[in-house]
């Protein structure tokens, strides 16, 4: 397996570990009632994040952050990877942006700013820079 698939699974079974990281105080914090539900707004009440604590809401937003990131990554690995274009400067890009995700749970958490910015931003470019240079 190339680098940068192994830096994909990393980042899935970081994504695993973040649902947990946002259900169980979910779960805590609202009535089976709602967290069972179908989530329809009106049966909830409105938007779960609006009725967690600000922290958990934190971590609602960071998982959903990184579906959102982790499908441009996994563009850019799998590119990589099929291509046979892994160089030691993608392999560093993969694994700078599962160090990144791993770093912006906690920026996030604990509301870092500007750091959880900076945090996402590292990833960003890291996965652009494995984009461009699958191009090259």
């Amino acid at each position: 397996m190339t680098p940068e698939l192994t830096a994909l699974t990393l980042a899935a079974l970081l994504q695993t570990a973040q649902f947990y990281l946002m259900a169980i105080p979910t779960n805590i914090e609202l009535p089976q009632g709602k967290t069972l539900s179908p989530r329809d707004s009106a049966r909830l009440g409105g938007d779960i994040k609006e009725q967690v604590s600000p922290k958990t809401a934190r971590l609602i937003r960071a998982w959903e952050n990184h579906f959102e990131s982790l499908a441009l990554f996994a563009i850019a690995s799998t590119v990589i990877a099929i291509s046979d274009q892994s160089t030691p400067l993608t392999a560093a890009c993969a694994y700078i942006y599962v160090a990144a995700r791993v770093a912006y749970v906690p920026a996030y958490y604990f509301g870092l700013v500007p750091w959880r910015s900076l945090i996402w931003y590292t990833g960003f470019t890291a996965t652009t820079v494995m984009l461009i240079t699958a191009l090259l």
